[in-house]
Formats: structure tokens, C-alpha cells, sequence
């Protein structure tokens, strides 16, 4: 397996001198399994723990309990060296693309950025495999020389994309990655994402409230609330019979059918 959880659980602790805060549970024993090549949603309404789960995998947030493993590591005792190579292999993809680039940088310099840490190649070489990048994931390679704010939301996410495979990680991890934008486009990144999974081989985690984008992407599902899971499975399973009455209210509120 490349991601193993356990029985991870976080609570955020109130602080303060009269701590008139409660404290929270944003992770309540969670257990799941992610295996190379794989695609799992994970959906639930905001302050489901969704936001946690994926910052916990990150290596961002450290878990209080339970064993977090990524390709048989644990990830919270990983030394200096493990989360190096930890880093290169796992890579975010968010909702807002533009906060992926510095303004100040061309795409394509941020890209090679990514591409020269796989190894010493020459200039030319790094180049060639940029504007090869930006070809996967339908971009025109002469847009390297674009500013990030030169590009249209679509583009961005594209970049980013590109961006995040210049280092061949292993697993990607989408947040809401195309809630930003119009319909059309959501289509078109969805069918990008699913090609370059067949195309590079990554495993995928995806964090979304919507329904039919989940329903597209994953063949498996975790449902959350309240920091745990309350349903796990087949997607197409659990979206046509929910055996939660708090599932069913996500899928009564969902579009009747797939948008993509």
C-alpha cells in the first residue's frame, strides 16, 4: 500500500487564558488504505475533518494518535532525509492556482524549478522537458515565458498541474481543485487529471464537497463527519445506496446526475 492510516486522530486544543474555546476533534480514529495507481474521494460538509485528513497526509498537521504510513514509512518519525524524498513524491494540487506560483516568476521557471531536483541535466535538457510538461497538460510550451497572472484560471490550474508532476511523485493530492472554475472548464481539467493518471501512473486523493466530480474521478470513497468516517467503499455503491441517513442527505443534495 503507498498510504496506510490507522486509527489517526487530532484535536485542535482550545488556548487562551480563559480558554472560552472547545476543544476540537478534527480526526476521530481514522482508517483507510490508498494503493498505487488508486483514485479515493473523500467528501463530507465543511468542518467534516476533510481539510485535516489532507494536511495530516501533507505532513503539515501532526497527529496526536495512530500510525500514518506512507509506503510502509511512518510519516511523523520520518527524519530529515525521508522527508525530502517524502516531499518530492507527494504533491498538493489546491483550489486556488495562482497561490501555486510566485507572481515574479515565469510558469516555465517554476516549473524547472521541480524538473532540476530529479537529477543534473543542462539547461537545454530541462527546457525540453518543461515545454514536454506543459504539452501533457494541453498547454502551448511557448506559455512558459507567461507571468502566472498572464493566464486564464484554466491555464493556471493546467500549470499547476505540470508543476506538480515535474518532480514524478507518486501521489497526488487534490483540494477542491476545480471548484474555481466555470463548468466548462471543470470538465476539461477532470479528463486531464484522469488521462496523465493513466499516463504517469500516480495515485490520487481527492478532497471535494461535489458529488458528481467524485463520482467521475474515484472508483473509491471515504465519507466523513465530524472527523470520522461514517461510510467507505465503492463510490458508485455508496452513491446509489447510502447507509447513512447523513450520506443520503449529501447525495439528495448533490446534482441528480454527473456533470462531466
Amino acid at each position: 500500500m503507498l498510504v496506510e492510516a490507522q486509527n489517526i486522530s487530532k484535536t485542535f486544543r482550545a488556548r487562551g487564558l480563559f480558554r472560552r474555546g472547545d476543544d476540537v476533534r478534527a480526526l476521530d480514529g481514522v482508517s483507510f488504505s490508498l494503493a498505487h495507481g488508486q483514485a479515493l474521494g473523500v467528501v463530507g460538509e465543511s468542518g467534516s475533518g476533510k481539510s485535516t485528513l489532507m494536511r495530516t497526509i501533507l505532513r503539515l498537521t501532526l497527529y496526536d494518535s495512530g500510525s500514518l504510513k506512507f509506503d510502509g514509512q511512518e510519516i511523523a518519525a520520518m527524519d530529515a532525509k525521508a522527508r525530502r524524498q517524502f516531499r518530492r513524491r507527494l504533491q498538493p494540487v489546491f483550489q486556488d492556482p495562482y497561490s501555486t506560483f510566485n507572481p515574479r516568476f515565469s510558469i516555465g521557471a517554476s516549473i524547472a524549478l521541480g524538473v532540476e531536483l530529479l537529477g543534473k541535466r543542462s539547461k537545454a535538457e530541462n527546457q525540453d522537458e518543461v515545454a514536454r510538461l506543459l504539452n501533457d497538460v494541453g498547454l502551448e510550451p511557448g506559455l512558459a515565458k507567461a507571468l502566472p497572472h498572464q493566464l486564464s484560471g484554466g491555464q493556471r490550474q493546467r500549470a499547476a498541474i505540470a508543476r506538480a508532476l515535474a518532480v514524478r511523485p507518486d501521489l497526488l493530492l487534490l483540494d477542491e481543485p476545480t471548484s474555481a472554475l466555470d463548468v466548462s472548464i471543470q470538465a476539461q481539467v477532470l479528463n486531464l487529471f484522469k488521462n496523465l493518471q493513466r499516463l504517469y501512473g500516480f495515485s490520487m486523493i481527492l478532497v471535494t464537497h461535489d458529488l458528481p466530480v467524485v463520482t467521475f474521478m474515484c472508483e473509491d470513497l471515504l465519507v466523513m463527519k465530524s472527523g470520522a468516517i461514517v461510510e467507505r467503499g465503492k463510490t458508485r455503491q455508496i452513491i446509489d445506496r447510502p447507509q447513512t441517513e447523513y450520506t443520503g442527505q449529501l447525495v439528495a443534495a448533490a446534482p441528480e446526475t454527473p456533470r462531466f
